[in-house]
């Protein structure tokens, strides 16, 4: 099993310190989409970019699920 952490990035990241095990990298990435299912319930974060970034042990970044994607300004 791989150590794997989720990160929360609004801006500056919040670092996660503690990381979980999963056997594969999609089993971590399956559980940031659920984190991101979560806080999107939340109505005191609504309406702010935010996203789980995953890491693994090296600290290579693995997956970025968007929670509250940035708004955009309309621009293509």
């Amino acid at each position: 099993m791989r150590t794997y952490y989720f990160d929360v990035k609004d801006g500056a990241p919040t670092r996660d310190r503690q990381g979980l095990e999963f056997p594969t990298s999609s089993g971590a990435i399956e559980h940031s989409k659920e984190l991101a299912r979560r806080i999107r319930r939340e109505p005191r974060i609504r309406n702010h970019p935010l996203s789980i970034v995953v890491v693994d042990e090296s600290g290579a970044e693995i997956h970025r699920e968007p929670v509250h994607p940035a708004p955009t300004d309309g621009v293509s």
